[in-house]
């Protein structure tokens, strides 16, 4: 028994081969996936502790100045000024292919600014923008680098939001997005 585990480690640290590759590549995903994934979820409070962005909907390649300019109007429409805007956590927005930590959050506690996660039926991924508005039981979100609301963003009820955005991790996110554009999905 001891001389088989011993092959096996062999097989997964020191072997080259692209059995060995594979193997060890499926391995990583299936404790992500069953074990990392969902201890991370619990401790953090949320089905999706991390999420890859990918799409440019909360890009500002601008810089901040040249963003706002371009997009003051839209945020004034929701009583949001500059000064208001540069407050906000995470005012520069994020890139496709950067990681998001995410935090099971209280309905109550969340405000204008705070970038959420939510499912919608419009989407079968979940979206990540940020609050523009609150109400009793409902948000609306609005991607920084879109230029207008989209219609599935008027009103989130608060059982379809999974968390708010904490720590943005750069290029991270990258090997889902490069894996969905092998699969033709962005």
């Amino acid at each position: 028994m001891k001389k088989t585990w011993k092959e096996i480690w062999h097989f997964l640290w020191k072997d080259d081969s692209w059995e060995s590759l594979l193997v060890s590549a499926a391995l990583v995903l299936i404790i992500g996936k069953f074990i990392l994934l969902p201890t991370l979820g619990f401790l953090l409070g949320t089905q999706l502790p991390i999420v890859a962005v990918v799409s440019n909907s909360m890009d500002h390649d601008t810089g901040f100045n040249t963003w706002w300019e371009n997009n003051a109007e839209e945020y004034q429409n929701f009583d949001i000024n500059k000064s208001e805007f540069k407050e906000f956590k995470m005012k520069n927005g994020f890139n496709r292919g950067d990681a998001i930590i995410v935090v099971g959050k209280d309905f109550k506690e969340l405000k204008v600014g705070d970038i959420i996660i939510f499912q919608t039926n419009s989407r079968s991924e979940p979206i990540i923008h940020r609050i523009i508005e609150k109400g009793d039981n409902w948000v609306s979100t609005k991607g920084d680098n879109n230029p207008t609301q989209l219609n599935f963003e008027k009103q989130i009820h608060k059982d379809d939001i999974l968390g708010v955005a904490k720590i943005k991790i750069p290029f991270i996110g990258w090997v889902k997005v490069g894996f969905l554009m092998l699969l033709g999905k962005i």
